[in-house]
């Protein structure tokens, strides 16, 4: 009887222990479901979730854990709702780290004022800010989405090579606008170009007017619209369409979106712009997923895929689920040495990381990690023709 009791005991502490290594891995999902990129929202989130439950259904992440997304709202631009949904996420739902936040300065705010406090690893995937290659993270912040450092370099590339000598410009009044207007103007200026005139601009204003006639008054071969689809960066583009100020535009990434294409009509034909994106293998593997889960693609969708899974396969060569594990292993399973791994080869690769190997995630977007831990940066030149945004080349 005495053995018979020690050796029931013995298999109830290893259900016990596998019970616990096989628990559900809660994944935060913080964007702006609401506000000034909404309409980007919903194929970025499901890009995280279809990343998710890849590693799921392949039962191979910590001895057979599943992985549950929790959503918050970070609204874009409400810095304490953002700080409030990912706190909520953290001590009450329990998150084990965060895909996001998406815009800038609500990014800064949940790493400042949550992520840091708590030790929660976050990997935006459209965070672009300059501000955020030297901000003080503890090591827990890193992004698939590229520095707008880099995309003031492609725009200002594009611009000479399109022959616009003198552009006007203006940016949504937020840390993201001010970077990349930044970034931009410096370029420009670079390589021999003049900005006119570079105003910001407030989201949710119900007339342009003012802004629109400043900057036609200061006069330019194209408008630059570093601002939001969803709101200013509409705004301005249709006041200045309405008063005849300028008829072609550049729009960075955050007006790329099919819904502004909608909204404004043909009046945006012949308009250039940039987006993170890449012409790689895994680009096409990506967008191959997405149609057979039977949702559309967008900007950041790629890099939201990645970031959830540089998450779990860093827990996997972490072996926890904890942040103060896995973020020493993000740059390890981001780049060289190792397997190739490429969209809808997350069990692979989770497989070869528990067996003690090496894999270099190159995922959707091309990842590679530099620096501080942000991508390294491809863009999407593209152009708008038909009413429709098609494909300039990469960069």
């Amino acid at each position: 009887m005495r053995r018979s009791s020690i050796a029931a005991g013995i298999l109830l502490v290893l259900m016990q222990a596998g019970a616990a290594l096989a628990a559900d891995v809660k994944l935060g999902v913080v964007i702006g479901f609401t506000g000034p990129i909404e309409s980007l929202a919903p194929a970025m989130a499901k890009s995280a979730e279809m990343a998710m439950k890849e590693v799921s259904d392949s039962g191979a992440l910590l001895g057979g854990s599943k992985v549950v997304p929790v959503h918050g709202d970070s609204t874009c631009t409400d810095a304490a709702a953002a700080t409030a949904a990912t706190e909520r996420l953290i001590t009450s739902d329990g998150v084990k780290a965060v895909v996001g936040g998406d815009c800038s300065g609500v990014t800064i705010a949940m790493l400042n004022n949550v992520a840091k406090a708590n030790g929660i690893v976050m990997i935006s995937p459209s965070a672009t800010s300059p501000a955020l290659s030297t901000i003080e993270d503890d090591g827990l912040f890193f992004r698939t989405a590229p520095s707008d450092a880099r995309q003031g370099e492609v725009i200002a590339e594009i611009l000479k090579e399109k022959g616009f000598k003198k552009a006007a410009m203006t940016y949504t009044n937020n840390d993201y606008g001010k970077g990349l207007a930044d970034s931009i103007g410096a370029n420009v200026k670079k390589l021999g170009g003049q900005i006119t005139l570079s105003v910001p601009h407030e989201d949710g204003k119900g007339d342009y007017g003012a802004e629109v006639a400043a900057l036609a008054a200061a006069g330019g071969d194209i408008l630059v619209v570093a601002g939001y689809l969803d709101q200013g960066g509409k705004g301005i583009i249709q006041a200045a369409l309405d008063t005849g100020a300028f008829s072609q535009f550049f729009l960075p990434d955050g007006m790329i979106g099919d819904k502004l294409v909608e909204a404004i009509g043909a009046g945006l034909d012949g308009s250039i712009g940039t987006v993170p994106g890449s012409d790689s293998p895994g680009s096409a593997r990506f967008g191959d997923m997405v149609k057979a889960a039977g949702f559309e693609s967008g900007p950041f969708a790629a890099e939201a895929y990645d970031a959830a899974a540089l998450i779990l396969l860093a827990m996997q060569a972490a072996g926890s689920s904890d942040s103060s594990a896995l973020k020493g292993k993000v740059m390890t399973v981001a780049n060289a040495p190792g397997e190739k791994i490429y969209p809808g080869e997350l069990g692979k690769a989770l497989k070869i990381l528990a067996g003690g190997g090496d894999v270099d995630y190159v995922g959707a977007s091309a990842v590679e990690l530099v620096g501080p831990g942000e991508s390294a940066g491809n863009y999407r030149e593209i152009a708008i023709k038909g009413g429709k945004i098609t494909t300039a080349g990469y960069r």
